[in-house]
């Protein structure tokens, strides 16, 4: 059960019956019981943390990656670690969710991959100093279309990125909620992936396909790609079925889950709005105390 301060959680039992669950899952059980699968996308003990880029991903929607990567970010620059969001998705949350005026973004992303443009034109500052981002926009949309005919076109991103990475810590990439070629660009860039999931049953479906996705990029285009950890998102310790999925998804994936997760809290909710990070429009709160105790388990995990 997930460790928390102030959390006391009772065991309430796991899933043991494959056949209730969807065919993708019941594959996504399959390969994780094989540690051959495992050794190929799990996270070495001592990874080098500077100019680290950890690209959040899941193809399924609504599952908190973007509000992960934000407060994520905050909580890592409150920390002292000089930090870049870039928003590969082309909602841009990310970047309205950390005060950047999308509107009067003159230079994107989305410039930064398909006009080559400078990428450091495409830097903002926000309400944290060592917190900088690199906005999206609603362009991004078609941008797969338009890179279809690049060269190199899966490693467009990390080259964008590549003269960034001795200026920052951690470098943050909030994914776009599919396995597009912007995603691709994303992993193949990223030195690792974090996995949020969605304290709820469907949130389970399809991670086998993301899976396969991390092993062939892996495989074919970033030998050097592995798995951060899986994240436990919108968890409410009050409802059974949310102990249930934890306790399954430990115990597939064991040392690659986080012991931090990530509570429901309506602070997570009203941030945005404000375009402000949890930890600056409430610093108590329950979402911004666990995405610092995130934080400082991701620094622990990489020193």
């Amino acid at each position: 059960m997930p460790q928390e301060a102030g959390m006391k959680i009772k065991r309430l039992g796991v899933i043991n019956k494959i056949g209730d669950l969807s065919t993708d899952f019941a594959i996504f059980l399959f390969f994780s019981r094989r540690n051959t699968e495992l050794s190929l996308i799990s996270l070495p003990i001592n990874t080098k943390i500077m100019g680290k880029i950890i690209a959040l991903a899941n193809q399924k929607g609504g599952v908190g990656k973007t509000t992960t990567t934000i407060n994520l970010a905050a909580s890592l620059a409150t920390l002292e670690k000089k930090v870049l969001v870039v928003d590969a998705d082309p909602q841009a949350n990310a970047s309205s969710g950390l005060g950047v005026d999308i509107k009067q973004a003159e230079c994107t992303i989305y410039e930064c991959i398909i006009d080559r443009a400078d990428v450091r034109e495409a830097i903002h500052d926000t309400e944290i100093d060592t917190l900088k981002v690199i906005s999206s926009h609603i362009n991004l949309v078609g941008a797969e279309i338009e890179m279809l005919n690049l060269k190199n076109r899966e490693k467009i991103l990390k080259e964008v990125l590549a003269p960034l990475k001795e200026e920052f810590d951690y470098i943050l990439i909030d994914c776009s909620p599919s396995l597009g070629l912007i995603t691709i660009n994303a992993l193949t860039a990223a030195d690792s992936v974090i996995i949020p999931v969605q304290a709820e049953y469907f949130a389970l479906e399809g991670i086998s396909k993301l899976l396969n996705t991390i092993k062939i990029i892996k495989s074919k285009l970033n030998p050097a790609l592995e798995i951060e950890g899986f994240l436990l998102t919108m968890y409410d310790s009050r409802l059974r079925q949310a102990n249930q999925i934890y306790d399954e998804v430990k115990r597939h994936f064991q040392e690659l889950v986080f012991d931090t997760v990530i509570q429901r809290n309506v602070k997570l909710s009203e941030a945005p709005s404000y375009g402000l990070p949890t930890i600056l429009y409430d610093a108590d709160s329950t979402g911004a105390k666990n995405h610092m105790a995130l934080a400082k388990e991701l620094i622990s995990h990489n020193n």
